[in-house]
């Protein structure tokens, strides 16, 4: 199979598994869930053209963003993406390696700045930047639902 099959095969995938959650959420009734689902991963791309344009953003951090956008085109990798759930699976994990990593390098004043998102998905990447430093989820302005 070529390089480039893969890779369509492998996007294929991650669109129609991101499209599945989507949906279960909305036959569910939490379109409010579904939309954050839905605008996430766009705001992700976002923030992480963002943070390697940003002089506040720490060196190390954006070399890691660097490495990480290749290593997700790469059709494979250790878990081949083009093998459902699972292939993507591995993927999003090293995406919120990453993002936890550079958000407990970059002062949350800035990555608030670029997030380009909703609150909830700021919080989401905010505790990310939490679950490993030990400091508070969301700054304090955003800790209510």
């Amino acid at each position: 199979m070529t390089s480039g099959l893969s890779l369509a095969i492998a996007i294929g995938a991650a669109i129609a598994l991101w499209f599945l959650v989507v949906a279960v959420l909305l036959l569910l009734g939490r379109r409010r869930e579904a939309r954050d689902v839905a605008s996430f991963i766009p705001d992700c791309l976002v923030l992480f053209k963002r943070l390697l344009l940003d002089p506040r953003v720490p060196r190390r951090a954006k070399v890691a963003v660097a490495l990480l956008l290749p290593y997700l085109a790469m059709p494979f990798d250790l878990i081949p993406d083009f093998i459902p759930v699972a292939g993507q699976l591995d993927d999003a994990v090293l995406v919120a390696a990453v993002l936890g990593y550079t958000a407990r390098r970059t002062r949350h004043e800035v990555i608030e700045e670029l997030w380009p998102g909703s609150e909830r998905g700021l919080r989401l990447l905010l505790g990310l930047r939490s679950k490993t430093a030990g400091g508070p989820t969301a700054p304090r302005h955003l800790s209510s639902d």
